[in-house]
């Protein structure tokens, strides 16, 4: 009898521990950034949180969604681009989920599902641009990669709020053949500004040959100061013959400067 009652007594108890054990388990907290998916016999019940919440054990099941921002690495990708030169690319992509039920509901496994659409996408958009679009316009490819995941992950609740391609790398060939491709360019343009500056002094000599031909008396006083220039620079006396032309004209000159008595 008393071994009866003794069995009795654990058999009790143990069921009083498993009741309490139960009765905690239905109790389940919530963070601020985390929201429960909760469904009852197989279905879709509803989300519940943040904060406490009550899970039926046996009867409801749930998982736990995080909705704070993810930020993901994409691999690097092998990329052909529009004028067929081969790099290598890898980008970040900042996206966080907005809608716990679609994100559980719609796609298996919601995170290797945007990172494998990331990458396709890196790959389909960056194979339509050329090298140099790559190199100069990022913000607007980020744009277009942002636009076409953001589109896509609609249905699986998730919200793309940020693509940033970090590196486009280039192998040793391509890298030399762009560092000659800039050299030539800075050739160029400067043969195009020294071009420039001779047609300007060209411009300037002919005005200036006009100038000397309309007035006589200059071309006397420009050639008397070269002379003065030179002599003054080699500091040594320098015979120099003067054109008859140029005699009479400083002759003139000296008459028509002369005081009348």
């Amino acid at each position: 009898m008393n071994e009866l009652i003794s069995s009795l007594n654990i058999s009790f108890g143990a069921l009083m521990v498993l009741v309490l054990a139960l009765l905690l388990s239905m109790f389940r907290i919530m963070r601020e950034y985390e929201r429960a998916v909760v469904f009852m016999l197989g279905r879709f019940y509803r989300v519940k949180g943040p904060g406490l919440i009550i899970i039926i054990p046996v009867i409801q099941q749930m998982v736990r969604v995080d909705l704070r921002t993810v930020v993901m690495d994409v691999p690097s990708q092998d990329v052909i681009s529009r004028d067929n030169v081969s790099v290598r690319v890898n980008a970040v992509i900042y996206f966080r989920v907005v809608d716990p039920q679609k994100a559980i509901i719609n796609v298996e496994n919601f995170l290797n599902a945007t990172s494998q659409l990331a990458q396709t996408t890196l790959r389909s958009v960056l194979g339509q641009h050329e090298l140099d679009e790559m190199l100069a316009n990022r913000d607007m490819l980020n744009a277009d990669i942002r636009r076409i995941l953001d589109s896509h992950t609609d249905i699986w609740g998730i919200k793309v709020a940020n693509v940033e391609i970090k590196h486009v790398d280039l192998n040793e060939t391509m890298i030399r053949a762009i560092a000659r491709q800039a050299e030539a360019e800075r050739e160029r343009r400067a043969k195009v500004i020294h071009a420039l500056g001779e047609m300007e002094a060209s411009e300037k000599l002919v005005e200036a040959a006009k100038t000397l031909a309309e007035e006589p008396n200059a071309i006397l006083l420009r050639y008397l100061q070269t002379l003065t220039e030179v002599a003054g620079e080699n500091n040594s006396t320098i015979v120099f013959p003067l054109p008859l032309e140029l005699l009479s004209k400083l002759g003139n000159s000296l008459t028509k400067a002369a005081p009348k008595e």
